[in-house]
């Protein structure tokens, strides 16, 4: 009756006497009524949008004042210290590094903008999931970011408190909050209900209560005390949570409360009993054990998920729809985790807790969030609502992965868990308290298991190893992100850091994890068929590698730096090992990867080299110590290469039946994102490999994985059965890129970190002009957030002013303005170009033209160089000592058959043999050169695995002057030649030592190594295999060509030279038929010294003379870095004779062989040599001159130029001229391929120019009068005097004495259409610049002329020009009977052409007039000229 009664009065008055009674020292009646009231005015059963409750809510919190005078009031007794601000998606927010403590710190504008934060390194940007402001948290930022409001307001300084203000917010704010729980749970319904309720619907209901909780909060830190308490306070919960104990609605609320819990488990409760029992048997039934031994338990669990489930599992498969064996594994986790409340069902004990799981019910609501997040500024809230959300954190996750709006849920869960996280000393105590990195994990592997299949890497039948499907929503959608970024955060703390590496059943647990992502997203290539659909679930591949392996890798790398962090790096690198072991033997992997199959995924390979990496380099340890046996460093480089080679084979288009996707994948595993993730740790690892590994043995891994050993024969033609021909020549480069990669590499084997960032830089800035914000982006980032922009201690900015130079922004014509970009310095291109790191960093294969074009046109404008330039030599920084056997790749004999080879092939011209095979090339050598080994270094000769006798040594300076005398190869039988004996030697020595002085005896070490797992097995498998393949020498071979000395000896050139028209028919023959392969003998007599002079000789086309001993030692190799392939050669030459006394005297020999010394007649060769050069020049002035004068001859008018026929005289002049001109050929230098020669028949070379349509000569004027511009009607300029108007006149006059047919054909196309030629002056072959034109078609890039049209640019200076005139085989100038004017009169002229024409018919057309007919129409409308 009481509260009816006051619920008729003014709301202000009841709140003002419930106050007065409250006050009072017996308050029991005021309790009563005000108990009774708010039963009435806040009755559940009551609809929610009601606003009644509300209003007397604020006047009972006012008490009997006003609300906004109460809000005041309220503030004015703020004791907080922190901003607390909290904002949604799309906020502007500011971000200051050099504050920040936490890399997730962020600020408000009014925080920002009242700091100090000149010269900061800070950011502007737009929050995409929401967020807080920090400001005044010294836990996330330093004391001297924070604003001057927030630095100086204390608690202190604020008044306490009256004990009466908020005496009516502790009374009734209680029931408030009960009231919003009431709805909640009535607004929840089973899961298998038909009729749900729209979540929506009551969300928008109580819209209206949760804004009232959320502007309580801002009334400062008094009001916030007051909702901790109550939120927090476990008695109040207890006695409110059930309602009261007549109201059946309230009952009713309750149950929906606990049948919502029962589903709260991380595992559900049938799946409870048969998991135990699962793990139960897979651990030994011993139950799970505490360190590394449960952890090692727990990993042959997960490692053998698909053997142990395949019989509980059949039923899933059978409602999965039949996907096969194994496709779905589930992995039980329940048993094995260190705590098994993580799985077990919530219990709440405080109104916080439940408005959490709601708040996770009803999939975050935005204003639910605000509300919870608001509240943060106070200590004791964060601390219990930070427990609390842990303790929910896996029922997060759970219902996460079931929401239909993962990713406003997933920004919403971030929103919440950043601003707990990020505080290091709050997520060290949550984890000691309450275990949030066994949550963490657990809930990973539980996330992950959902969507598991069998792997089909190698053995797809017998393989036991589970991975990920991308093709999932889990994966597709990102729904792992949140998670995985909380993860992240809370490894960037230290402390954190430490305990997950100390903690060894966690790391066992986060390898499993990881084995889930290696060897996903399996490619498999397409042999027959296009794929019909081409799958785009890749970058969910290399996102989820990126994100949920690679970044916490790099936060657990920060921490491991300093030598006290060891153990931490020793144990990693022996749980990875294991990981990788275990996965080994799920696939089946014994030596061979399966064919045509290739991931781009290799997490666990990862883990181990960047460790390894972060061990040698900052923790001082020795490699040796953290490396397997050499059994398994053979099988840990598998993979890695096979990724290396399906580069080349995806550039070379053998997977072109597997769609874009997979050249997709190509372009992202280098991108700038992914490389610091991906391809630097597999080089990394591969040079480890190299280092350790015999280098013959990998050698020839590498070219038998590119699949080109049949390539290296010195035959003229083979047989591969694996390549075709047009694949063959970009496998070989890939292969010997590679190797190049591999051997001159540093980012991990002995650069800083300023180093690093210079040499990445550098390769961008060369490829293409850059913006500072594309140049920031395109810098590979360490993922980690804690290490900020860039690693090293150099700034950015700094190293940006160091490298480069700044082009102002300039105005476009169109009044549009352009960037400013950011140019190399000229010291750059001088000394830091470096073509190997382009290749490394591009995605785009015409980037590496780019930077070769921007390469040479600098050295043009230097004039450091005007031909066309080979990609520099750049000499690298030394080697870590750990990393000095990598050095022997460069001196082992496999490789320099290889070199030897293909130096021949490419001297003899053998097919698919490039300008890139022969740049490769000579890089190996000259790495070979600077990276000398000492001979107490090599390792020892094994002699039963010793097939190779090509060189005595392994040294390459050594070999270099080595001669081959002869050489087996395997060529078709009916194609042998007659001269050459046909043998089968069965060993292989030529001009070699004996075998008793090759041979060594093995050490003890090497002795218990080859009787351990046969350990150089595979090593003598694989040389014996390679060397069969490839072409040997023998001293067999020496004797059968002693044997046939009395027969004719034939060179190689003599015997089925390539190019030749019996070469191209025995090719074709050969692959028609595949004929059996026969053993020859081929006479070579060369050494690599010899064929690199001989090449120099090739390429300069002008002798050997210019290589002289003598002026190789004065020549400087250091100084002489730009050049072309010559410059190359010589500076090879030039190092090998300044470090060889032996190579000196074999250069000299050389030079003196192929070009003797001739005694001068009257001049120097020097001066002759220059004599020639002019006088050629000289010559070509004349004969263009004349050919000039000729063009202009033909079109004069007829009458002008009729020919004399009877004029004998005048034609042997004419010859004579001629004759002397065919005398001097014309050499032309192509400007795309480099080569100089004349022109020819067989390869006619051209001039490029511009061909426009042009009425210009009409306009002419007889007269030097000036005209005047007409300024009235009545004036024009008349034409009377122009050559326009002399042609018609001309015309009209021939018209009117002679035929139609004979004017048109005696005036040409006439003077309106006129042809306009301009050229640069560059020649160019007719093939290379069709070549060109198909390279312009291919390219994507937009372009500024249409290439179908037949426009280009200039391949050198870049000029426009849209055709190629042919240059003359032969002389430079035209050969006719053009005859001088004659002096007859005009009327006899007249009879004879008319006799002519009578007697000939219709003068034939020749075919320049037809062809300039049929392109004048389309040249006039294209490019005119006014």
């Amino acid at each position: 009756m009481m509260a009816a009664s006051m619920l008729r009065r003014d709301k202000k008055t009841t709140a003002a006497l419930l106050k007065t009674e409250l006050n009072r020292t017996d308050n029991s009646s005021g309790v009563r009524l005000l108990q009774e009231l708010l039963d009435n005015v806040l009755n559940p059963e009551k609809p929610a949008a009601d606003t009644e409750a509300l209003e007397w809510c604020k006047c009972l919190l006012a008490g009997g004042e006003g609300f906004e005078e109460f809000c005041k009031t309220v503030r004015s007794y703020d004791n907080a210290t922190l901003c607390g601000l909290v904002w949604t998606a799309n906020f502007v927010a500011y971000r200051c590094r050099t504050c920040g403590i936490s890399p997730c710190m962020s600020l408000c504008a009014e925080c920002f903008n009242n700091g100090d934060h000149t010269g900061h390194d800070f950011n502007m940007f737009r929050s995409q999931a929401g967020g807080a402001c920090d400001c005044g948290d010294s836990n996330v930022m330093r004391e001297s970011g924070f604003c001057r409001r927030h630095r100086l307001k204390t608690g202190e300084n604020v008044p306490t408190v009256p004990k009466d203000l908020l005496l009516m917010s502790e009374m009734v704010l209680p029931r408030f909050i009960v009231s919003i729980i009431q709805y909640l749970r009535d607004g929840y319904v089973e899961p298998d209900s038909s009729a749900e309720r729209d979540l929506q619907k009551v969300l928008q209901q109580l819209d209206p209560h949760i804004s009232f909780l959320e502007e309580l909060t801002k009334m400062g830190g008094a009001m916030r005390t007051v909702l901790t308490k109550i939120l927090t306070n476990q008695q109040t919960f207890k006695e409110l949570s059930m309602g009261q104990e007549d109201s059946v609605y309230a009952k009713k609320n309750y149950e929906k409360y606990l049948s919502a819990l029962k589903s709260s488990g991380l595992v559900p409760a049938e799946e409870k009993g048969a998991g135990a029992a699962t793990a139960a048997v897979a651990a030994g039934g011993g139950g799970s054990e505490a360190g590394a031994a449960g952890g090692a338990a727990s990993l042959s669990l997960l490692g053998a998920t698909a053997a142990v489930n395949s019989v509980e599992s059949s039923k899933e498969e059978d409602q999965d729809g039949g996907q096969g064996v194994g496709q779905r594994k589930r992995v039980k986790l329940s048993s094995s985790t260190k705590d098994p409340s993580i799985m077990d069902t919530l219990k709440h004990k405080c109104f916080l807790e439940e408005l959490l799981f709601w708040t996770i019910k009803y999939e975050f609501p935005q204003k639910m969030v605000t509300f919870l997040l608001n509240m943060l500024p106070d200590q004791d809230y964060k601390i219990t609502f930070t427990k609390t959300f842990v303790q929910h954190y896996a029922f997060i996750m759970k219902t996460l992965m079931k929401s239909q709006e993962s990713d406003t849920m997933s920004n919403r869960i971030v929103h919440i868990s950043v601003q707990l996280f990020s505080n290091e000393e709050l997520a060290r105590h949550v984890t000691e308290e309450c275990q949030l990195l066994d949550i963490m994990v657990t809930v990973l592997l539980y996330m992950m298991e959902t969507c598991l299949i069998r792997s089909e890497l190698q053995d797809e039948e017998n393989s036991h190893h589970v991975v990920v499907n991308c093709g999932e929503a889990l994966l597709k959608n990102n729904t792992y992100w949140p998670l995985v970024s909380d993860f992240i955060n809370i490894l960037s703390h230290q402390s954190v850091a430490k305990r997950f590496l100390e903690d060894h059943s966690l790391l066992m647990y986060w390898m499993s994890f990881v084995s889930f992502f290696q060897g996903m997203n399996l490619n498999k290539r397409e042999l027959n068929e296009h794929v019909e659909f081409e799958s785009q679930t890749y970058y969910a591949a290399f996102a989820a590698e990126l994100e949920a392996c690679a970044q916490p890798m790099w936060g657990l790398l920060t921490h491991c730096k300093v030598k006290e962090t060891q153990e931490y790096t020793k144990t990693v690198v022996r749980y990875c090992l294991e990981a990788l072991q275990l996965w080994f033997d799920n696939i089946g992997f014994v030596d061979e990867p399966a064919p045509n199959q290739v991931t781009f995924h290799l997490p666990l390979h990862r883990y181990y080299a960047m460790f390894l990496s972060k061990a040698v380099k900052c923790q001082g340890l020795d490699l040796d110590s953290l490396l397997p046996d050499q059994e398994m460093l053979m099988k840990i480089m598998v993979h890695p290469l096979q990724i290396q080679v399906s580069l080349s084979e995806i550039h070379s288009n053998m997977w072109v039946r597997n769609g874009l996707q997979i050249k997709g994948q190509a372009m992202t595993y280098v991108q700038s994102h992914f490389c610091n993730s991906m391809i630097d740790p597999d080089i990394y690892l591969l040079q480890v490999c190299a280092s350790r590994l015999d280098p013959d043995y990998f050698i020839s891994s590498v070219f038998e994985r590119f699949k080109v050993v049949d390539l290296l024969t010195m035959a003229s033609q083979h047989q591969n059965t694996v390549l075709d021909s047009e694949q063959e020549r970009p496998m070989l480069e890939g292969a010997l890129t590679f190797l190049v990669i591999l051997s001159s590499l540093r980012i991990h084997l002995g650069m800083a970190d300023d180093e690093i960032l210079r040499a990445e830089m550098v390769s961008q800035l060369c490829m293409n002009d850059r913006t500072h914000s594309s140049l920031l982006d395109l810098i590979p980032e360490n993922p980690n957030p804690k290490s900020g922009i860039v690693a090293g201690s150099c700034s950015f900015e700094d190293m940006l002013s160091a490298v480069a130079d700044f082009k102002a922004p300039v105005f476009e014509p169109g009044g549009s303005m352009q960037q400013g970009m950011y140019t190399p310095k000229a010291k750059v291109w001088e000394k830091e170009f470096d073509p190997i790191m382009v290749i490394l960093r591009t995605v785009y294969r015409r980037d590496v033209q780019s930077a070769m074009d921007r390469y040479a046109a600098f050295l043009k404008n230097s004039s450091a160089f005007s031909g066309n330039p080979w990609p520099p030599y750049k000499e690298r920084t030394p080697l870590h000592p750990c990393y000095r056997g990598l050095v022997r790749l460069l001196h082992c004999k496999t490789l320099h058959i290889v070199i030897f080879t293909l130096l021949y092939k490419i001297w003899m011209d053998h097919p698919n043999m490039s300008e890139h095979v022969l740049c490769m090339v000579l890089y190996l050598i000259e790495l070979g050169l600077d990276n000398q080994v000492q001979e107490e270094d090599e390792e020892p000769c094994i002699e039963e695995h010793c097939h190779d006798s090509w060189f005595p040594g392994t040294s390459l300076l050594s070999n270099l002057h080595h001669v081959i005398n002869f050489v087996r190869v395997r060529v078709p039988e009916r194609e042998s030649p007659p001269e050459v004996r046909r043998e089968t030697p069965p060993s292989t020595s030529a001009e070699s030592s004996p075998p008793s002085q090759t041979r060594r005896r093995l050490s003890g070490n090497w002795r218990e190594n080859l009787r351990e797992a046969q350990l150089f097995s595979l090593v003598a498998e694989r040389r014996r295999k390679f060397q069969e393949m490839i072409n040997r020498s023998s001293r067999e071979a020496n004797m059968a060509a002693a044997a046939a000395a009395t027969r004719p000896k034939s060179s190689a050139a003599r015997w089925l030279p390539p190019g030749t028209s019996q070469h191209l028919a025995a090719a074709a023959a050969a692959a028609a038929n595949a004929p059996q392969l026969v053993t020859e003998i081929l006479e070579v007599r060369e050494s690599m010294l010899s064929l690199l002079v001989k090449l120099h000789q090739k390429l300069s086309a002008r002798g050997a003379a210019a290589l002289s001993a003598a002026g190789l030692e004065g020549a400087d190799p250091g100084a002489v870095a730009h050049g072309d392939g010559l410059t190359a050669i010589q500076r090879i030459l030039s190092k090998a004779a300044a470090r060889s006394r032996l190579s000196r005297r074999c250069i000299q020999d050389i030079c003196g062989r192929l070009c003797p010394p001739v005694p001068p007649k009257n001049n120097s060769p020097g001066d002759k040599k220059s004599m020639d050069k002019e006088e050629r020049r000289q010559r070509a002035r004349e004969r263009q001159q004349k050919l000039l004068a000729e063009f202009a001859s033909r079109q004069k008018s007829f009458m002008e130029t009729a020919m004399d026929v009877e004029t004998p005289e005048v034609e042997a002049g004419m010859d004579l001229e001629a004759s002397e001109e065919d005398s001097a050929e014309v050499l032309y230098d192509c400007v795309i391929c480099g080569q100089s020669g004349p022109s020819t028949d067989d390869r006619p070379t051209g001039l490029v120019v511009l061909l426009q349509a042009s009425s210009v000569l009409g306009h002419r004027c007889r007269s030097d009068e000036p005209k005047r511009l007409p300024t009235t009607d009545e004036e024009h300029i008349y034409p009377e005097d122009t050559c326009g108007a002399a042609s018609d006149v001309r015309l009209s006059l021939m018209q009117r004495h002679f035929k139609e047919s004979s004017c048109l054909q005696s005036v040409s196309i006439g003077w309106d259409g006129g042809v306009y030629v301009q050229t640069c002056g560059h020649t160019l072959h007719i093939d290379c610049h069709k070549s060109y034109m198909e390279s312009l078609r291919n390219d994507q890039v937009l372009q500024g002329f249409s290439v179908d049209k037949g426009e280009f640019t200039c391949p050198l200076c870049r000029q426009f020009a849209n055709s190629v005139l042919p240059c003359r085989p032969g002389a430079g100038s035209e050969v006719g009977a053009w005859h001088t004017p004659s002096n007859k009169p005009t009327h006899v002229l007249v009879k004879e052409v008319e006799d002519l024409q009578d007697q000939l018919g219709i003068f034939p057309v020749s075919d320049t007039v037809r062809q300039t007919h049929s392109y004048s129409p389309d040249l006039r409308p294209l490019t005119p000229i006014p």
